[in-house]
């Protein structure tokens, strides 16, 4: 049985960034192939503008941010929600 498809935007998997502790090294931004990120307007800080073009089950973002600025759900919860999801 072929699971059935889930949605994009019913899939909660994207970057919170901190802007409190992002320093605005564009790391993220130029990293990211997917324009998820965008700099902000009033501060420093990338923000993100494109949350559903981030690819579910990605957080390679999150690994090179040096400030620890950028963090992401818990896969494990994103797993089963995807599951439920495709059972319909």
């Amino acid at each position: 049985m072929t699971p059935k498809p889930v949605p994009r935007e019913s899939v909660p998997w994207f970057p919170t960034v901190d802007s409190g502790r992002c320093t605005g090294c564009n790391i993220c931004l130029d990293f990211c192939p997917h324009g998820v990120y965008e700099k902000g307007e009033d501060s420093p800080a990338v923000v993100v503008r494109n949350p559903f073009l981030c690819v579910v089950g990605c957080n390679n973002c999150e690994n090179l941010c040096p400030e620890q600025a950028i963090t992401f759900p818990d896969l494990e919860e994103i797993a089963t929600l995807l599951g439920r999801l495709r059972q319909g």
